[in-house]
């Protein structure tokens, strides 16, 4: 059921703040990931093509795999996401966590959900001694870097990449 499954997160790890509770993402969940998974793309600006979102979902549960995925539920409805991919490092003994994507519905944003599902990944970083867990964002993501000033501190790089083809 994916890596935080594998590792023993979801019945030792599961979080609940309210009437918001965090969970692994489990395979009959397709149908409440999807939108949220559409959602952030939308916010993005980009649109991932349907079978690299099939792979992306395939990955998200395959124990075999470093990837994991929480979603955050307002009773049954899923109102929030997160992917996490664990690495090794050259500059540390202890695995990093890179927080790779994070969504909340827009009608939930401002309630804390999103602090909810980065302290989900931090326990998931803590139970498996990971030394670091990092995200990049978008400079124009200001309201989210409100919240991230607050709970993680900036590193000072710059990003460059390039598409290999």
């Amino acid at each position: 059921m994916g890596y935080d499954a594998d590792i023993g997160i979801e019945a030792e790890h599961a979080m609940t703040h309210g009437s918001i509770q965090i969970l692994p993402l489990s395979e009959h969940q397709h149908v409440a990931w999807l939108p949220l998974w559409r959602g952030y793309q939308t916010f993005y600006e980009v649109d991932i093509a349907p079978e690299v979102s099939a792979v992306t979902w395939s990955r998200l549960l395959d124990p075999a795999e470093p990837m994991g995925a929480a979603l955050a539920w307002d009773g049954p409805t899923a109102v929030g996401l997160v992917h996490h991919i664990r690495h090794r490092s050259c500059w540390t003994i202890g695995d990093y966590v890179y927080l790779q994507d994070l969504f909340v519905s827009p009608d939930k944003r401002g309630a804390g959900i999103g602090r909810k599902l980065i302290e989900y990944v931090y326990e998931l970083a803590r139970h498996q001694a990971c030394a670091r867990v990092h995200w990049l964002t978008h400079e124009t993501n200001t309201d989210a870097m409100l919240l991230y000033d607050r709970i993680a501190e900036r590193s000072g790089f710059v990003q460059y990449r390039r598409a290999v083809k």
